[in-house]
């Protein structure tokens, strides 16, 4: 007789296979229709508000990894905040200014000299919004929620008259001024840069020690005798205009090689062994501070060299002499400024040497280095000239060296209110923590913000100029710019002359004549971006400013976290985020950067056309996200048989639930089996675990925890002796029915707790739900973890009995493997342990045979009567062997109760009783 039909096995629609790429977009567009992003606002509106502002990337080019990482964070946290009981809303944004924009239009061909900068600004803004769009849909195809339609882009009239209102504020409190100083100059991209805009790249420079004879030794120094300085800048020589010691430190005059050099005393065998001295003898000591005012002489142009007293003069490097030439250093220029020195620069726009380099004019830069030196050893300035490899300052964008340059540029002034900062930095939760320490380091260092920059593409500065050069920011310009600009966009501001844009009448002292002109230079994009706590945060009606997280990767500590930090302080008083929150750098498997140049970049889209955007979630979810990460295909195919048994195991849970009702069948704690509850509370444990891990954007521990309970609690246990139950009782028997209770709160924990990372997997297995109330499980509540008198007890309880399982298990593996028997069930497994232990197994609330899936399982004695083979772990000696009778042709066990029925001879007992119960309730 076949008896197949008589077991209840699995039964379900949801697909072993995922076929995510082909899948995802048909749950993405389904999302679309029913507008998925709506019904969760709406069913949350009247929740707490949970606000995560986005930082705008860049719109231009594909997406990569890093941005992949990023966004699937933020909606790992808004997905989980929405479930959690909290309104939280997404607007998504981009950055759409700034020099990249103007290079890619540089590459098709447009040549920006030949239009108007109204006319190239067009093509840039076009641009942009294609870059916008392309953006868009790849961030959507990796399943990220937000109000996608109604995003916030810097270029857009509104937002950018917000930005003109902080710039206003600003400068109304006295914090934005125009100064002639030193600021990273980009010869390549000509245009100021921000701290924010370098990156560091190994560089090959000259190091040269010269000599300045002493002018004017104040009767401390005489004429025979030479300061000595060292610079790897020989180009600024040309604007040297002073020498920097420090009062503090001990200077000597050194006779060596026939002459008399001044260095600081506590560098004197580094110099002489720079400079080959042999057997240099101290003439004479003398106190920093007295060498203030001496002059030396210039060794290329006919001026002098002031001496000046500085704190910035180390003994880490050189001879304690510093070179000062105040137009192209920061440090220079302070104490220059202090002695009244000019800011002279050498080196205009492009970097080209200017008339002020004499001889040198017109070259290069970096080209006047050789010749310079050349001159500076013809006239016998030149003591040592050596090459070395250092880190150097370059343009992020346009990967070439920067230089420091004095030029008239404008500021926004840290200085006037870095305590505020500082406290505000103080007032914020970081995560890492390590966070707020190189924030506020960051803040405490800094110097004043270079915000404009020499460009076409961005939002202008809104400065006009009198007759007299007198600079004009009022309320009134500021307002009246602000009502331009969102009337129609800044393209205005090209388009029309400065007494156009002024208010209708207005006058101003300077101005006699009434003739007017206007700031050419644009604001650095980090001001655009430092601007959207105004711009998106305090006007859009959903959100809320503060925001409560900013979330970006790790250089934004100098980008966007500073910017916006700066900006709203300034204008409110307060931080723009409650809590800043920073990942890591994506890595290939090597632990590489990822560059085309060495082709081991690996695209979202390519991942997700291979394995789909849950795969790629999920990775996302695996790493430790605060550190750099890792990825590589290999990597993604681990992921992916994660993923495989997460899969498996919903189908698995589902096909067991297909004859089960929730509100007929579902058996409650108290009336469970022991090993029910052990179970239900290891969820509950899971439960527990993963809603806290999501509450502190741990999601790692979420992924390890969800991979642990399904992989070693599920799979390798309850799963595994459930089909002895599940297939083998009749549908009404208690124990199948308290399995199912506790797989269907299983199944429905997993699936939202795994909602925020595979989303599109888990709506797709709650559209097979029988009893789903919901449209998506997007709209529905994360499970919350419940405990019951005596779990403590339980859980040492049973404890006890899976680590006794594991020792069963080994030894059958062993029998296994001894080919004393083949499958678990044909096994007769004997226990020896101790008396306690032994008194846990006449618990006849628990079938230990079925737990371990023997066929017959009993207790031999103490562990000391153990035989000589037994398998022997944890003080438990376990003897397997064959077990005696026949095989049950429906549940496989080996029984002597086979034939004993009179009808079905090849049933056990207990089987022929289930089936009779079969037919006759067939009948």
């Amino acid at each position: 007789m076949d008896y197949k039909n008589t077991l209840l096995m699995p039964k379900t629609d949801f697909p072993m296979r995922g076929n995510l790429p082909n899948a995802e977009p048909k749950m993405q567009e389904k999302w679309n229709e029913m507008d998925i992003n709506k019904l969760v606002l709406e069913r949350t509106k009247d929740a707490t508000p949970y606000i995560l502002h986005d930082g705008p990337p860049y719109a231009n080019g594909d997406l990569h990894m890093g941005h992949a990482l990023n966004k699937v964070l933020k909606d790992m946290i808004n997905r989980h905040r929405s479930m959690t009981g909290y309104f939280a809303p997404y607007v998504p944004g981009w950055d759409t200014h700034g020099l990249p924009i103007e290079h890619a239009l540089t590459k098709k061909g447009h040549d920006r000299k030949k239009m108007t900068t109204a006319e190239f600004r067009d093509l840039c803004m076009t641009y942009a919004y294609e870059q916008v769009e392309n953006q868009r849909e790849q961030f959507r195809r990796i399943g990220v929620r937000g109000d996608w339609e109604n995003p916030y882009i810097t270029l857009k009239p509104e937002f950018e008259a917000h930005q003109i209102g902080v710039f206003g504020k600003m400068a109304e409190k006295g914090f934005i001024y125009k100064g002639l100083k030193p600021v990273y100059w980009s010869p390549s991209s000509e245009s100021a840069l921000a701290e924010a805009e370098i990156e560091y790249q190994d560089v090959t420079s000259p190091s040269i020690y010269v000599a300045f004879t002493v002018q004017d030794g104040k009767n401390i120094l005489t004429s025979d005798e030479k300061f000595i300085i060292w610079t790897t800048t020989p180009w600024t020589i040309p604007a040297n205009l002073g020498i920097s010691v420090n009062p503090a430190y001990k200077y000597i005059v050194v006779k060596a090689n026939d002459e008399k050099f001044v260095i600081a005393k506590g560098l004197l065998d580094t110099v002489a062994e720079k400079l080959s001295w042999e057997n240099p003898v101290i003439d004479r000591e003398i106190d920093g501070a007295d060498l203030e005012n001496i002059t030396a002489k210039h060794p290329l142009f006919d001026r002098t060299s002031l001496v000046m007293l500085g704190d910035h003069v180390t003994l880490d490097a050189g001879t304690g002499c510093v070179h000062t030439a105040p137009g192209h250093g920061e440090d220079d220029y302070q104490v220059g400024k202090r002695y009244g020195l000019e800011t002279l620069s050498v080196v205009d726009n492009r970097g080209m040497m200017t008339e002020d380099a004499g001889e040198f004019a017109g070259m290069f830069y970096d080209k006047a280095n050789k010749p310079i030196s050349e001159k500076l050893k013809e006239v016998g300035a030149l003591l040592d000239l050596t090459f070395f490899e250092h880190s150097y300052p370059h343009d992020w964008r346009t990967k070439k060296p920067v230089i420091y340059r004095a030029t008239p540029q404008w500021f926004a002034s840290i200085e006037s209110f870095r305590d505020e900062l500082l406290q505000a930095i103080r007032n914020t939760k970081f995560t890492p923590v390590w966070g707020e320490t190189r924030l506020f380091n960051m803040i405490r260092d800094r110097g004043d913000w270079c915000i404009s920059r020499q460009r076409t593409w961005g939002v202008p500065i809104p400065v006009f100029y009198a007759e007299n050069g007198e600079s004009i920011i009022t309320p009134e310009t500021i307002s009246h710019v602000q009502d331009l600009f969102r009337d129609n966009g800044s393209n205005i501001w090209f388009q029309k002359t400065a007494k156009e844009l002024l208010p209708e009448g207005f006058t101003h002292a300077g101005s006699p004549n009434g003739e007017f002109t206007k700031e050419n230079d644009i604001m650095d994009v980090w001001f655009d971006s430092g601007s959207t706590h105004q711009g998106v945060l305090a006007e859009r009606p959903e959100l809320q400013y503060p925001a409560d997280l900013y979330l970006e990767g790790s250089d934004q500590y100098r980008g966007w976290f500073n910017s916006s930090l700066i900006t709203s302080v300034a204008i409110s008083g307060h931080a723009p985020y409650k809590s800043l929150l920073s990942h890591g750098f994506v890595l290939d498997g090597d632990g590489r950067k990822m560059s085309k140049s060495i082709g081991n970049i690996i695209a979202p889209s390519k991942v997700m056309n291979q394995y789909g955007a849950d795969i790629l979630r999920l990775w996302v979810a695996s790493v430790d996200y605060t550190a750099d990460v890792r990825i590589s295909m290999d990597m993604l195919k681990q992921v992916s048989e994660v993923y495989r048994k997460i899969r498996n195991t919903l189908k698995f849970l589902h096909g067991n639930l297909h004859d089960f009702n929730r509100e007929t069948d579902y058996i409650d704690y108290a009336n469970l089996r022991e090993v029910d509850q052990y179970m239900f509370m290891e969820l509950q444990n899971f439960i527990d675990t993963s809603r806290k891990a999501y509450d502190h954007y741990e999601f790692a521990t979420v992924y390890k925890a969800m991979n642990n309970f399904i992989s070693s609690e599920l799979s390798s246990f309850y799963l595994d002796i459930a089909k002895d139950v599940v297939y083998i009782e009749g549908n009404d028997n208690h124990a199948r029915r308290a399995m199912q209770s506790v797989m269907y709160d299983t199944l429905h924990a997993i699936l939202k707790i795994a909602t925020p990372i595979i989303p599109h997997t888990t709506d797709e297995m709650y559209g097979y739900l029988s009893d789903a109330t919901e449209k998506s499980i997007q709209l529905t509540d994360m499970p919350e973890a419940v405990t019951f008198e005596g779990f403590a007890a339980l859980a040492e309880k049973w404890s006890r009995i899976m680590t006794i399982r594991t020792t069963i298990l080994k030894a059958l593996e062993q029998a296994r493997g001894a080919k004393i028997i083949g499958k678990s069930l044909e096994a007769h497994v004997t226990v020896y342990a101790d008396a306690a232990t032994n008194d846990l197994f006449q618990d006849a609330a628990i079938n230990f045979a079925q737990l371990n899936i023997v066929s017959k399982f009993e207790v031999g004695g103490l562990t000391a009567e153990a035989p000589a083979d037994a398998v022997i772990q944890d003080d438990v000696a376990v003897v397997v062997v064959k077990a005696e009778g026949e095989k049950c042709e429906r549940c496989w066990t080996i029984s002597d109760t086979i034939g004993t029925h009179a009808t079905h001879t090849t049933l056990c007992a207990h089987c022929a009783e289930v089936v009779e119960e079969y037919y006759a309730d067939a009948e």
